[in-house]
């Protein structure tokens, strides 16, 4: 079994392989309540990092995938929704 240190490295090293930082244009037509939950799950795992993968993500990425989050809320029209339900879940 790799360590966890081994496996952000072959991790890392398949992110950087050739094609990897191409664009690719998806079309998501997915039902509002799933963007809703698709977006908590990003911001859950980009909070707590648990994963040996996740923790070896630097901030950029973490900001790109955030940014794909709050791009999915934008054009689901569920922005404010969503700032609303964070308001009333907040510890």
């Amino acid at each position: 079994m790799l360590s966890a240190k081994d496996v952000v490295v072959v991790f890392e090293t398949l992110l950087a392989s050739p094609g990897m930082g191409d664009s690719v244009k998806l079309s998501v037509n997915q039902p509002r309540r799933l963007i809703l939950l698709l977006v908590k799950v990003i911001d859950s795992g980009l909070k707590n990092r648990e994963d040996s993968l996740l923790a070896g993500m630097d901030e950029n990425t973490a900001a790109e995938i955030k940014g794909i989050a709050d791009e999915l809320l934008k054009k689901a029209g569920l922005t404010e929704l969503n700032e609303k339900i964070s308001l009333l879940t907040q510890k």
